[in-house]
């Protein structure tokens, strides 16, 4: 797993593993713990494009960005 720094969310950090764009692995470092888990178990099995065009510019209390979109972000740039 590739744990990766984010900016302007409550989770200070994303880790993702992918194999064959699949997302094998995820966890969110903070965060609202119960939304966040949620979300590790819904992504794990999905192809990165999926999970980027669902998560993609989702915003969180007006920050222009979520735990979601960054995670989009960095699939974006895997």
């Amino acid at each position: 797993m590739k744990i990766f720094k984010t900016t302007n969310i409550c989770a200070k950090e994303i880790g993702i593993k992918l194999e064959n764009n699949i997302i094998t692995n995820i966890k969110f470092f903070g965060g609202c713990d119960g939304n966040t888990k949620g979300l590790e178990n819904l992504l794990l099995g999905m192809n990165k494009n999926d999970v980027i065009k669902k998560l993609k510019n989702i915003n969180c209390r007006n920050k222009g960005t979520s735990c979601p979109d960054q995670l989009a972000i960095i699939l974006e740039n895997l």
